[in-house]
């Protein structure tokens, strides 16, 4: 992936671009590290200390974006491998994210709110698509 310095400014970058809270990378990291467990809400739930409510709505969230899939008979939420690109970055983020987590909880929570952040995305979508 290159060296440290362009590793940390992927996964800032990915962070920035993608994960809206901590509770929701602390979900990705968990699906990601359990490999290949498959992980109910309320199992979540219980491990991000968060009401089964909001622990669907980070998964179907990350699942909504491809960052992890489900199973619809179980509602079972998993990590299922789409390119060796994304495991590298998912990995990257795991170890910084342990290295540096205070930073990251920072930058997390010094971000637009999610809606800001929806419009700003949809605005860039439409600006892109006419050039």
């Amino acid at each position: 992936m290159g060296t440290e310095q362009e590793l940390r400014k992927q996964v800032d970058q990915f962070i920035l671009d993608e994960i809206d809270s901590v509770p929701q990378l602390e979900a990705l990291l968990l699906i990601w590290n359990t490999r290949p467990k498959r992980w109910s809400i309320e199992e979540m739930g219980r491990s991000l200390y968060v009401k089964p409510d909001a622990a669907e709505r980070i998964l179907q969230d990350l699942a909504n974006r491809s960052f992890v899939s489900v199973e619809q008979q179980s509602a079972a939420f998993y990590y299922e491998s789409r390119s060796a690109e994304r495991d590298e970055l998912l990995s990257s983020v795991d170890r910084i994210y342990r290295q540096e987590i205070v930073r990251i909880s920072t930058m997390i929570h010094a971000k637009a709110s999610p809606a800001i952040r929806d419009f700003a995305r949809a605005f860039r979508f439409t600006k892109d698509r006419d050039q």
